[in-house]
């Protein structure tokens, strides 16, 4: 029987909406309500302040490797991907207090911060310098460094890798560096095009990205080579998400990500650190 146009679309409408239904039911999370922040929800903080990693786009959208890594880890786990915008020095007495499930702003790894919270290595990153365009001060090795002014976001590793490169020359009998600390890394490389530092410290691939923009000259790198992590709540959810990161590599989609920014994977499967409790 051949049905009107009316109830056809009608027909088509509803078949559509069971779909959606069934596969909202066929995608159920294995991670409990009791596990997050929010139901139905993987709330994350990031500071986007670190291109080409995570930042924010000229339409205010957040973008990035690592915004991408966290709403693939959401999808997989059925869960909606929530961003919390912050600054670094806020995001463990954040994570601690409940206000987000995961830090996801490429948190370099400790063993005292694998004390505080569950994390889980997945990407390889070091240290870079970056100066003004054409290295003026013909900086070319960390000596160089020596009684220069240098701008590092405060609270993090790379603060504390900063004052290890100045003890390091001080260690030598040379003089040590001005270290000024910054709200976010954004504000560091905003001093050093001011004039404010001479230098300024981050990540590799936020040094080669400036770079690569014709802001500043990274003239420096490979410094500290340390793994970064996703640092989660609590021990049910970042088992979860250990698992889907290995099927990611399983399935090539992980490799692909990391091949697209040009950032190197931690070798080996994803497992989780963090205290027993």
């Amino acid at each position: 029987m051949k049905l009107l146009p009316a109830l056809a679309s009608a027909t088509a409408l509803l078949f559509s909406f069971a779909g959606a239904a069934n596969a909202q039911q066929a995608c159920k999370s294995p991670v409990p309500d009791s596990a997050l922040v929010k139901k139905g929800t993987l709330t994350m903080s990031v500071n986007p302040t670190l291109p080409p990693m995570q930042f924010v786009d000229q339409s205010g959208a957040l973008k990035g490797m690592r915004v991408e890594l966290g709403e693939q880890i959401a999808k997989r786990l059925c869960l909606t991907p929530e961003y919390v915008r912050i600054e670094f020095s806020a995001m463990i007495p954040g994570l601690q207090a409940g206000r987000w499930d995961v830090i996801n702003t490429g948190i370099f790894f400790t063993d005292e911060r694998a004390k505080l919270m569950q994390m889980l290595v997945y990407e390889d990153q070091a240290i870079s310098i970056s100066a003004a365009k054409g290295n003026p001060l013909k900086i070319a090795k960390p000596e160089d460094l020596s009684g220069k002014s240098i701008g590092v976001e405060i609270g993090g590793f790379e603060e504390r890798k900063a004052r290890e490169l100045d003890k390091q020359l001080t260690d030598k009998g040379m003089k040590g560096m001005t270290i000024r600390t910054f709200e976010n890394f954004a504000m560091a490389f905003q001093a050093l095009r001011a004039g404010q530092v001479e230098v300024a410290l981050s990540i590799d691939s936020t040094g080669a990205e400036y770079q690569k923009r014709g802001d500043f000259e990274r003239v420096l790198n490979g410094l500290f080579p340390t793994p970064v992590a996703l640092a989660a709540r609590n021990k049910e959810l970042a088992a979860a998400m250990a698992k889907v990161m290995n099927d990611m590599k399983a399935d090539g989609s992980f490799q692909k990500l990391f091949d697209q920014y040009g950032v190197k994977a931690a070798d080996g499967a994803v497992t989780v650190k963090g205290p027993a409790s």
